[in-house]
């Protein structure tokens, strides 16, 4: 197959409300987990795939867009990336269309709070038309779920099932070979004005290209991980500590508190008389002293001192002083118990 640019679609015009109040100063595609924020673990799994020639970043942006922008630009030159505004967020769909001009070919759409662990080489041969990415759940009735004909092609994807009988939860990441069929979907959906609670899903243009006739396969992933939640959040952090990103032993080398792996410590944090560990993630200009932390994530220059802290998320720039249990505080926070 003739190589070519795949574009990739990422929505992030959200409010993150349900990171507040992380997300209060800051997109919640930049929160941390493991050391960098949700962001670059998407990003660092894009840079190539083999058979292309080119991927092209789409990011649709609106809430704090401007930080995302700088944030990408800086950190990830040698991508090529565009960034369309979603002023009025109207949902997944109406994200997608905004980026009409940018869109022709095969395209990815990726949710940025969502990561997974998956194998994208075959891309290139692949001759399905669409592909939902799944993964099988004990209960998938707080996702959508794809339904299967015996061939094992996608007839229709249902949002929030009322039963258990089909457990494959659709992850949030979706393969397209040619991207006017699915814009020309949206445009059906939105001019037969096909939403819920003000916004267009867009699960709901998929079934629209299922009805026409698309052929669409699902792929099995293993891992799959949540950021968007402050639970969902913590979980994801263990899981890459534990997978990879954990760096105990440099950080075991520097002497002067303990450590309990898994753990993440920037090398240029301050970390002096505590004890850190498991599954504590700790930014660049952290400083961190006379306290013992577990099941953590401090972001950048966040500041601590006499603290037991468990289960918590700091912002960037917050001070902690004192002692605490459950804490989970926002950029420039200041807190003395």
């Amino acid at each position: 197959m003739t190589n070519h640019t795949l574009k990739v679609v990422i929505p992030m015009a959200g409010l993150g409300t349900r990171l507040r109040p992380q997300t209060w100063s800051k997109p919640k595609q930049l929160v941390s987990v493991a050391g960098k924020p949700v962001l670059s673990h998407l990003l660092d799994g894009l840079s190539s795939y083999p058979g292309y020639e080119e991927i092209e970043l789409i990011n649709i942006v609106g809430y704090l867009s401007d930080q995302i922008e700088e944030f990408v630009r800086s950190h990830y030159p040698n991508l090529k990336s565009r960034f369309v505004l979603q002023e009025n967020p109207c949902g997944q769909s109406h994200a997608i269309i905004l980026a009409r001009e940018y869109l022709q070919g095969p395209m990815l759409v990726v949710f940025a709070d969502t990561l997974i662990e998956t194998d994208l080489s075959f891309l290139v041969n692949e001759e399905a038309e669409a592909i939902g990415w799944v993964k099988p759940v004990p209960d998938p009735r707080r996702f959508g779920v794809a339904e299967l004909n015996p061939e094992g092609w996608v007839t229709r994807l249902i949002e929030k099932p009322q039963t258990k009988d089909n457990n494959l939860a659709v992850v949030g990441f979706y393969y397209f070979q040619e991207a006017q069929e699915l814009l020309s979907a949206i445009d059906e959906q939105i001019e037969k004005n096909i939403q819920l609670k003000g916004e267009f899903f867009l699960v709901d243009a998929i079934n629209i290209m299922l009805k026409r006739g698309l052929r669409m396969r699902t792929q099995k992933v293993d891992v799959w991980l949540d950021a968007g939640t402050p639970e969902t959040l913590l979980d994801t952090n263990r899981y890459l500590l534990a997978h990879g990103h954990d760096n105990s032993l440099e950080t075991q080398k520097r002497g002067g508190f303990f450590v309990i792996p898994p753990v993440f410590v920037h090398p240029n944090a301050i970390v002096q008389n505590a004890v850190i560990g498991p599954h504590v993630s700790i930014g660049a200009g952290c400083q961190i002293q006379n306290c013992v932390i577990q099941n953590s994530i401090f972001e950048d220059q966040a500041q601590a001192d006499e603290v037991m802290l468990a289960n918590s998320i700091i912002g960037r720039n917050a001070h902690l002083q004192g002692r605490a249990l459950n804490i989970n505080a926002g950029d420039d926070t200041k807190i003395t118990l």
